[in-house]
């Protein structure tokens, strides 16, 4: 320690000895505090005497750490007692020493004795804290320091690397501030302002500016128009030849547009007319006592006091599967002419029982009709079979200029002949005797739908107007056709389709032929001679399977394809074949596989799909008389009704009594000639009834009460059970 304080490596250094021979002393006694005192003051004095003096002093420093061991405080006790008179007079001859060096020095080192105080300080405090205190290393701060150290070095190369990656992004700009320039206006109201004033224009010479108030020339042309117009062109002039053609085609699209609307609202507005009319003129007639039968809950009267109509009977009536209060009833021609020139033609007249004022179309044909029918979907089409065994079709769709309009009476008529016949065919693939059957081979209905209906209104939009068609003629030859619409109306006529009318786009392609009568006959050697065929009904839930009735009692069951399913005829319940006549058939529209069958000797039966023999026959319900026709209520599954020749009305509930018909109404004088059921499951008590057209060309509706309308529970399953039992 001492020698740290003290040596001196120039020559002025005389006690350097003595520093040596002061090894063995301890660090915590007070003459060597003293001592170190008195060295600092010496080295400070000896510093200043030049700068190059005070460098040599610090490099001729030593580092005599190792050279130093620790010494108990014990030894060191006994040497400082008996050297410490030495040191005490050593002492005092070093600090004269240091007295007269500095007396010598003087104040020409003043300023670097200032300049290095700082440093002398420091030296001295440490040297004094080492002597206090003994050798003394602070690891805790050196450690603190070189973790410090390496913590800075790690954090400044991470930002280094760091700023490498981050790059500022300039793409994006934004505008804190749009400030475009004011026009004249805009200074004009900021200088003039907007508080309690009010804008206003007025005219003089001094603002009479030709791009303000001056107006341009008009320009003016010659243009013709006609009303109503004969074509699509209603006006022109001498400059519109060029956009003929854009006129032209944005007229034809309106009036599509305007037509559809029309339709629709007329067909709304005339409906509303006729309630009105309906419930100021004629309500009490209409469900008066007088008028309306025993199951009945009122009736209306369709108007056939028309001058083309007059002293026509009206052979048959059919309602559309699609549009309940749709239906058409075909009106014979006269025996004796009249002042009417269609007296010899057969008139089918379309009525809307909402609208029962006047017939919505008039439809014409050359010869006698003996059966007709709807289209299955939209009541758009009409089919007819005809006496000379041709198969006629109606469009119901096609534009009224093209047929013939004529005045009769106070109205105009627009009297449709058929859009296509059968007459121009091929030999083979036509009717040579009077067609007694047109029937629709029906769509099987959708899942989740009503049974019975076998095509619902919005399917015919889906499969387009193709669909099959069957007629059979009394010689039991089964013809079965395909209505094809055509893509394009040929004005002209076609030379290939003779059968089309010119401007019709509807027409029957032959499919296929079969005779199932002459094929069962032949299998079956117990009849003798040919079968008539009558009618025709094909199975709702199967169209595959269809039913013919005969004149000799018997009725044909065959197949359109596929193996034949038996049986192949349904019998009445007596022995051999009654030489009778099937004048009626009909099946279920709740989805059953039954059918009923009337004929010319009053007999009625119920047979099963599944069995020969009926399931129940009624032989004298009519008494004898012959059954016109036979129909099953739309609403109510164990309800029929039955029309004989007569003018009797029966209504059978098998429900109540199944032995006899429950009700009988005689309508006299004016004959009952056809009958027709209607109604809709969905609404049986609203929209059910029974439709009569009389000899003298009246047209009667009926509607039903609730009693007949609404069908009691489970009456679907006592009508299976029936059926069940019989098997």
């Amino acid at each position: 320690i001492f020698n740290l304080l003290i040596k001196q490596p120039s020559p002025h250094r005389p006690h350097s000895a003595w520093r040596s021979s002061q090894k063995g002393l301890s660090d915590t006694e007070e003459p060597e505090i003293e001592t170190e005192e008195l060295g600092i003051e010496k080295l400070s004095a000896e510093d200043l005497v030049n700068d190059e003096t005070v460098e040599n002093y610090e490099e001729d420093f030593e580092d005599y750490d190792d050279d130093f061991e620790d010494v108990d405080e014990a030894d060191d006790g006994e040497n400082n007692d008996l050297e410490s008179g030495e040191m005490r007079a050593e002492i005092e001859a070093i600090r004269k020493a240091i007295s007269v060096e500095n007396e010598c020095i003087g104040t020409a080192h003043h300023v670097a004795e200032e300049h290095s105080q700082h440093k002398r300080d420091s030296r001295s405090s440490q040297s004094r804290g080492a002597i206090h205190k003994g050798k003394y290393i602070d690891f805790v701060t050196a450690k603190q320091r070189e973790v410090s150290k390496k913590v800075a070095s790690k954090q400044k190369k991470r930002s280094t690397e760091l700023l490498r990656l981050v790059d500022l992004d300039f793409s994006v700009t934004f505008s804190l501030l749009d400030l475009p320039p004011l026009n004249e206006y805009d200074m004009y109201i900021k200088s003039f302002g907007t508080t309690n004033t009010k804008q206003a224009y007025i005219q003089c010479n001094e603002d009479n500016t030709e791009r303000e108030i001056q107006t341009e020339d008009i320009e003016m042309c010659d243009k013709w128009t006609q009303h109503p117009g004969d074509s699509s062109k209603v006006c022109g002039g001498p400059n519109s030849e060029e956009s003929l053609n854009d006129s032209v085609n944005k007229l034809s699209i309106d009036s599509q547009r305007l037509s559809s609307f029309l339709r629709s609202a007329s067909q709304v507005i005339a409906v509303l007319l006729e309630e009105d009319r309906a419930e100021q003129h004629s309500l009490k007639k209409l469900r008066s006592e007088a008028d309306s039968l025993s199951f009945g809950d009122g009736c209306l009267q369709l108007n056939t006091k028309l001058s083309f109509l007059h002293g026509r009977e009206v052979s048959l009536t059919r309602f559309s599967q699609a549009k309940k209060q749709t239906l058409l009833s075909v009106h014979r021609p006269l025996s004796k002419p009249t002042a009417v020139w269609l007296d010899h033609k057969t008139v089918v007249c379309i009525w809307n029982i909402w609208e029962p004022s006047c017939p919505q179309q008039v439809l014409l044909c050359n010869s006698e009709i003996r059966c007709c029918c709807f289209s299955p979907g939209n009541a758009t089409l009409v089919f007819a079979g005809t006496d000379d065994g041709s198969v006629v079709v109606w469009d119901l769709r096609e534009h009224s200029t093209l047929h013939y309009s004529m005045k009769i009476g106070d109205n105009e008529w627009t009297l449709r002949y058929p859009t296509f016949s059968t007459d121009a065919v091929l030999a083979t693939s036509s009717h040579f005797c009077p067609v007694r059957a047109v029937e629709p081979v029906p769509v099987i209905a959708a899942e989740g739908h009503s049974p019975g209906f076998s095509l619902l209104p919005n399917q015919e939009d889906l499969l387009g107007m193709s669909f099959q068609l069957a007629s059979l003629d009394e010689n039991g030859l089964l013809h079965l056709w395909v209505v094809l619409e055509l893509p394009k109306v040929n004005l002209a006529g076609s030379q290939m389709d003779l059968g089309l009318k010119p401007g019709g786009r509807l027409k029957l392609l032959h499919s296929s032929s079969v005779t199932p009568i002459a094929r069962s006959l032949r299998r079956d050697t117990s009849h003798i001679g040919p079968l008539q065929a009558l009618t025709l009904k094909f199975l709702p839930s199967d169209s595959n399977h269809f039913f013919i009735g005969t004149d000799m009692g018997l009725v044909c069951h065959g197949t359109r394809h596929g193996l034949k399913i038996p049986p192949k005829f349904y019998r009445p319940q007596l022995s051999g074949h009654a030489p009778v006549t099937v004048t009626s058939l009909d099946l279920s529209p709740f989805g059953e596989p039954v059918f009923l069958v009337g004929c010319v000797d009053g007999t009625i039966r119920l047979h099963s799909v599944r069995t020969e023999y009926p399931v129940m026959e009624w032989n004298s319900s009519t008494n004898g008389e012959p059954i016109v026709s036979v129909q099953w209520a739309a609403t109510r599954p164990m309800v029929f009704f039955v029309l004989d020749a007569a003018s009797n009305i029966y209504a059978w509930d098998m429900l109540a009594k199944d032995s006899q018909p429950l009700i009988k109404e005689a309508i006299q004088p004016d004959r009952v000639t056809a009958i027709a059921v209607f109604g809709d499951p969905g609404k049986s008590n609203s929209f059910s009834g029974i439709l009569l057209a009389k000899q003298s060309g009246k047209i009667e509706i009926q509607y039903f009460n609730k009693q007949w309308a609404v069908p009691c529970p489970n009456e679907l399953e006592s009508l299976q059970n029936v059926v069940l039992q019989s098997c």
